[in-house]
């Protein structure tokens, strides 16, 4: 996610969980020893392409706002995440407006070599309004 929504999720889990979340942008860091971390892919890509050591002990990555995949500015980052990632790690892709699913979810299951089980849902708890 971007910084402004890195920072919003680590102070939403870390009232829920609070003491256990950590937080490692671009910019800043707090609790980068927690046992989950809120970061942006920029930052999860650059772990990965240096071989960090805190890579090598995620068990799950979630990648909020999807859909940017298909973007030409940020789809890229998100790619290279998801193909450096090692094959243990779980993955989980979270998207509300996102119009090809399952071509994804076939895509994802081909990459990390396991069966990818799409969930959708018609109901948004937060209305799509459109304007012109």
């Amino acid at each position: 996610p971007l910084k402004a929504l890195s920072n919003q999720k680590y102070r939403e889990l870390g009232r829920i969980f609070p003491g256990e979340i950590g937080l490692l942008t671009g910019d800043h860091s707090a609790e980068p020893q927690a046992g989950c971390l809120v970061l942006t892919t920029e930052v999860l890509r650059s772990m990965l392409y240096r071989g960090s050591e805190l890579v090598r002990e995620v068990r799950w990555a979630v990648f909020d706002e999807a859909h940017l995949l298909g973007s030409p500015s940020r789809g890229w980052v998100i790619e290279e995440a998801l193909i450096l990632l090692p094959r243990a790690v779980r993955v989980v892709l979270l998207s509300a407006t996102i119009p090809n699913g399952a071509a994804l979810a076939g895509w994802l299951a081909m990459l990390r070599q396991t069966p990818c089980e799409l969930v959708h849902s018609a109901a948004r708890p937060v209305p799509l309004r459109h304007y012109v």
